[in-house]
Formats: C-alpha cells, sequence, structure tokens
C-alpha cells in the first residue's frame, strides 16, 4: 500500500520538532480527516535554513511532513512556493488516492509558512 519511502519516512521522520526564533510558521490540516501539521521555517538571505515539524495525523500525514521538510533545506523562498502535493506525492514514490489529502496539507502548510514570512518582512 505505501512506498519504501513513505515507511521510512513514517518510521523514521526527520526534523521533528519547532524553531523557537522561526522567520516563518504555517499551520495546515483536515478536519474531515483529523490531520493537522504546524511547520517551522528559518529563513536566511531568502533560503532555508532550518525546517521542523509537529504533526498528528495517519502515517502518510506524517512521512508528507517529514519529507517537505528535507526537500525544503537549502530551496529559496520562491522555489519554495513552487511546491505542490504531486510534487510531495512524487518525492514520497506515489501516496494512494485516498491519501493525497496529506500531501495537499504538507503543500498548505508550507504557503501558510511563507504567508506569515512574508508578513513579518513587512515590519522589518
Amino acid at each position: 500500500m505505501y512506498s519504501p519511502t513513505v515507511l521510512d519516512h513514517f518510521q523514521s521522520p526527520r526534523n521533528v520538532g519547532d524553531i523557537p526564533e522561526a522567520d516563518g510558521i504555517g499551520e495546515a490540516g483536515n478536519p474531515i480527516s483529523g490531520n493537522q501539521m504546524k511547520l517551522y521555517l528559518k529563513i536566511d538571505d531568502k533560503a532555508i535554513t532550518d525546517a521542523k515539524f509537529r504533526t498528528f495525523g495517519c502515517a502518510a500525514s506524517i512521512a508528507a511532513s517529514s519529507m517537505l521538510t528535507e526537500w525544503l533545506m537549502g530551496k529559496t523562498v520562491e522555489e519554495a512556493l513552487t511546491i505542490d502535493n504531486k510534487t510531495i506525492a512524487d518525492e514520497l514514490g506515489g501516496l494512494p488516492p485516498t491519501k493525497m489529502h496529506c500531501s495537499a496539507m504538507a503543500a498548505d502548510g508550507v504557503k501558510a509558512a511563507m504567508a506569515d514570512y512574508e508578513k513579518r518582512q513587512v515590519g522589518r
């Protein structure tokens, strides 16, 4: 049912936690499934230098969040805005159609974190 990559990220999630001095924080969730995600980003000179997450949800949600943080490291703000649920699912080696909402939640978390980052930049 799940790819080896999904199982690996679920069983050994990377970058779990939060960043106290985060430059952007995004929250996303699916009230129907109950999955919730909070994404923390550290951004220096328009490049993502750290990404951490806290996710409550199924194996696919945790795997999508974990893989997302790895994908984001070293990306520019502009590159991060290009990620979508298909990119996340593809990086995971695919997700069952009934679990695509998990990759969509992760993509929504990035968009929310980027919006928060941009809002914080206005005051600087």
